[in-house]
């Protein structure tokens, strides 16, 4: 007896409209169907305005996901924090990950790097010690837990969120 796998109706149409987007000029990331409501990732310019970039997309998708909004505001500093880190002090690419396998489960904040860059950015490198510095204690504060592991070519730094519900 064989058996043939086949995808839910949802997630067809979501492949089909992706590559329709894909083919006019306006790729967005998709996520693997088994994992469309729990990760996604985006790859971002290794610019200052990469972390607005990724808090419209974060909020959008805890949004999508039914975040409470104390944590979705939480969440998007987080975010904010760890891009804004990837530009100043490291190498490209810049990639920021989100994960959360069922409601109520840990946010996952993840942005993976290039590795240390040989010169700081642009901001950090003209603003005085008192206007830089902090961002560490902010993802420890607001956080369950948080950290960084190596990459084959670089560093993932990540923070998890408890959220409601």
């Amino acid at each position: 007896m064989y058996a043939t796998a086949t995808l839910p109706t949802a997630a067809l149409a979501r492949l089909a409209a992706a590559a329709v987007r894909f083919l006019a000029g306006t790729p967005r990331p998709i996520p693997p169907p088994a994992l469309a409501a729990a990760a996604r990732e985006w790859p971002l310019p290794h610019r200052p305005e990469a972390a607005g970039t990724a808090r419209r997309l974060a909020r959008a998708t805890l949004a999508e996901w039914g975040v409470d909004e104390d944590t979705t505001d939480q969440a998007l500093l987080v975010v904010s924090e760890l891009v804004t880190n990837a530009i100043e002090h490291a190498l490209p690419p810049v990639v920021l990950h989100l994960d959360q396998p069922a409601p109520g489960h840990p946010l996952h904040i993840e942005v993976d790097d290039g590795g240390p860059a040989p010169d700081h950015g642009g901001w950090t490198s003209t603003c005085t010690p008192e206007e830089h510095g902090r961002g560490t204690d902010i993802i420890a504060a607001l956080s369950t837990a948080h950290g960084h592991h190596p990459l084959p070519d670089g560093a993932a730094h990540w923070a998890d969120l408890t959220t409601a519900g």
